[in-house]
């Protein structure tokens, strides 16, 4: 299986600096511990069947300290792809800008402003590194054999992970775009 996934593993190598950014500030005090979901895709939200509202959040067993910056990182990685998360072609791949935008204002809304600027500034590489990190664990599932995610076929995991890599590729090409979106959205708030 390794040899079936080289590229994707020189593209996580290119990146083994940013791995250790959001725990380094938070080390520093200047990413404080916070009670967070640890897996807030939209599945784990119970939606009203008449009304398609938010019930309540569920799967809470994942539920421990941590940083907010995942918890926002998480949703947009699942939320703002344009593809589904085991999509086999990367093309269809992308971080939607506009979805971006409606999570961050979302979360900065409900946050009531007790984010820190730090956390804040810091929501973009939140999102790149909870990517990145899913794609890692997706890849390692699949060179050991698949024993973590369930698979429907041989080399879902190694699809998965690609999907997170593309994903990840997409949010660098509009890094830009995303500090200014979370810029915007912090201001107003």
């Amino acid at each position: 299986r390794l040899n079936t996934c080289r590229k994707e593993l020189d593209f996580i190598r290119r990146r083994e600096r940013y791995v250790d950014v959001l725990l380094d500030l938070q080390e520093r005090g200047e990413l404080p511990v916070r009670i967070v979901h640890n897996d807030t895709k939209i599945n784990n939200v119970m939606l009203d069947r008449e009304t398609d509202k938010a019930v309540c959040v569920i799967d809470l067993d994942t539920v421990m300290p941590g940083l907010s910056i995942n918890d926002f990182g998480d949703s947009i990685r699942f939320g703002a792809n344009t593809a589904a998360e085991d999509e086999q072609d990367v093309s269809k791949v992308s971080l939607s800008l506009p979805l971006f935008e409606s999570y961050t204002k979302g979360f900065l809304a409900g946050c009531a402003g007790s984010l820190t600027r730090a956390e804040v500034e810091m929501l973009p590489m939140g999102a790149k590194l909870m990517t990145l990190e899913c794609g890692i664990r997706f890849l390692a599932d699949y060179l050991m054999g698949d024993t973590y995610f369930k698979t429907a076929y041989p080399e879902h995991n190694l699809v998965r992970a690609r999907t997170q890599i593309a994903l990840v590729a997409d949010m660098e090409e509009k890094w830009g775009e995303m500090e200014n979106i979370v810029a915007r959205a912090s201001f107003s708030h």
